[in-house]
């Protein structure tokens, strides 16, 4: 089939358009044009801003394809743009939503696909929930027909490894050193990380999959894990030293670091298992990519780019550290 997908170089996409080529897919990109990843030869490149929405549509208005994978849509407004340009005139629309679009926490794990999504977390989560509905409307009015696959933690080469304060490079280089690693709150709380390559194959198995038609997927990890395993298995997959890893309740954090916790406060915090029982049916989804594994593949690749840095994350972590260690000894003297 002939497929478009926005975005293209990122993360995860650039995963789905080697793959989409291997499928044996035609296959062509809109996307910016500043990123420099390798893509297959026989791959149709479209630059330009996808959130100018008339000039976006006007850009897509002659490409003629089968099915759409949209990377870059955020919310009711890219939404729109996306019906206006392809309702009528395509097979497929799949949505890259995720599972942010839920409450947290969550009333259950393993979460569903039919989980609440009120009141949501965040913003983000806002758009893309709203993104959702209007793409089934749209289905129903019979633009196209949709699937929506909802991913977790998506890392892989070309992004980031996360952590207590986001995706920072210079935790890499803490890990490797043996220094002390910030854990919210007692590291109990669990984290699922993906690669993309794995993710990526469920988008290709969707592709012109008639039983994905008005389905919505989870495709996520299946090495659910503590923040505590989560930090050792980032060092071993470093062959470094075991981590030294300092508790630090998640509301402390958040306090004295507003800035630097946003996704802790939205995502990290929270304890969530999510089924992907949809997707190893109907998508023939498979995790396959250990996550020692993939660390190590992500972190070869940051350097050999030159992408880890460390600055002012790092002395921050330190002052941090020392300046807790401080009060928690002075805490306990006051009880001996």
């Amino acid at each position: 089939m002939d497929v478009l997908v926005i975005g293209g170089t990122g993360v995860i996409s650039t995963g789905i358009t080697r793959q989409l080529v291997d499928a044996g897919h035609g296959v062509t990109i809109f996307n910016r044009g500043e990123t420099d990843i390798e893509i297959p030869e026989t791959v149709s490149e479209i630059h330009g801003d996808r959130f100018d929405h008339d000039a976006f549509e006007s850009a897509v208005a002659d490409v003629d394809v089968d099915v759409v994978v949209d990377m870059m849509c955020f919310g009711l407004e890219d939404a729109e743009s996306d019906i206006r340009a392809f309702g009528g005139d395509i097979e497929q629309f799949i949505f890259t939503s995720t599972v942010d679009v839920y409450h947290r926490p969550p009333e259950r794990n393993p979460v569903t696909e039919d989980a609440t999504r009120e009141p949501p977390v965040s913003d983000y989560a806002e758009g893309k929930a709203a993104a959702e509905d209007r793409f089934r409307e749209a289905e129903r009015e019979g633009a196209f027909d949709v699937t929506i696959i909802r991913p977790w933690s998506t890392y892989g080469e070309g992004g980031a490894i996360f952590h207590t304060f986001g995706g920072d490079t210079y935790y890499l280089e803490r890990i490797r050193q043996g220094k002390p690693i910030v854990v919210h709150g007692d590291g109990t709380s669990l984290w699922g990380s993906c690669h993309r390559d794995d993710v990526a194959r469920a988008y290709v198995n969707a592709v012109g999959n008639e039983v994905a038609y008005g389905e919505t997927y989870h495709v996520t990890s299946e090495e659910v894990i503590t923040w505590n395993q989560y930090h050792r298995r980032v060092a071993a997959a470093l062959d470094a030293p075991e981590p030294d890893l300092v508790h630090i309740p998640t509301d402390v954090l958040r306090e004295v670091a507003p800035d630097r916790t946003e996704m802790l406060r939205d995502h990290f915090q929270y304890s969530t298992v999510f089924d992907n029982g949809k997707a190893r049916r109907d998508l023939d989804f498979e995790y396959t990519v250990s996550f020692e594994d993939g660390v190590e593949r992500t972190v070869e690749w940051l350097d050999d780019h030159d992408e880890i840095e460390v600055g002012e994350g790092d002395a921050f972590e330190d002052e941090l550290v020392a300046a807790w260690r401080e009060s928690t000894d002075e805490f306990v003297a006051d009880f001996e």
